[in-house]
């Protein structure tokens, strides 16, 4: 009780701007396109930048995906409140995204276009269930299937969308590692 406390005074310290993000994210609300370029903006603000490591990377589309090893280095978590997590379903032991899943991408699509030439990272998360090693592998696979749809059926650049499974290290619900919640795709703005 003593942590819920501690995140609700959180929220209550961010103040009002956060609290529609804060909000539609704990009670599955689906964002607007202006509230998620609006926390885009905040989170871009927070000094968050992507410096390519390589002149390979850019003629490498792969390079764009960050391995499951890297994702640890490649991870830095913003604020709770400033997260832009979307519930995304998938099959049991599936990476494919389901067709009923893809409209939920729509107004991440239409912010992140209004927002070109900002670089995106697509973060997996999982739950705890199955294995450490199963997980990142899974999680890995569906933040890359998220890219995926947003390339070829979005019409995202490519160059603006990297992806990284987290696996269960960065649980949503802390106190429950097993929790739906935990099992999300998050979406970070770089720079």
């Amino acid at each position: 009780m003593v942590r819920l406390n501690g995140i609700f005074a959180s929220v209550l310290g961010a103040g009002l701007v956060f609290a529609p993000l804060a909000q539609a994210q704990s009670s599955g609300g689906e964002l607007s396109v202006e509230e998620i370029t609006e926390a885009f903006k905040k989170q871009k603000t927070r000094g968050l930048v992507i410096v390519p490591s390589s002149a390979s990377a850019a003629e490498d589309p792969a390079a764009e995906t960050a391995t499951v090893a890297a994702a640890a280095e490649a991870y830095n978590p913003v604020d709770r409140q400033t997260q832009i997590n979307v519930q995304i379903s998938f099959d049991f032991d599936s990476a494919a995204l389901r067709a009923d899943q893809a409209p939920k991408l729509a107004n991440m699509c239409a912010s992140m276009k209004a927002l070109d030439g900002t670089v995106f990272q697509i973060i997996g998360h999982t739950d705890s269930s199955g294995s450490a090693a199963y997980n990142e592998r899974l999680s890995l696979l569906r933040a890359q299937e998220v890219r995926r749809h947003l390339i070829s059926s979005c019409g995202v650049a490519e160059d603006m969308l990297k992806a990284i499974g987290m696996g269960e290290t960065a649980p949503f619900n802390e106190n429950n590692t097993r929790a739906d919640e935990n099992r999300r795709v998050e979406f970070q703005a770089l720079g």
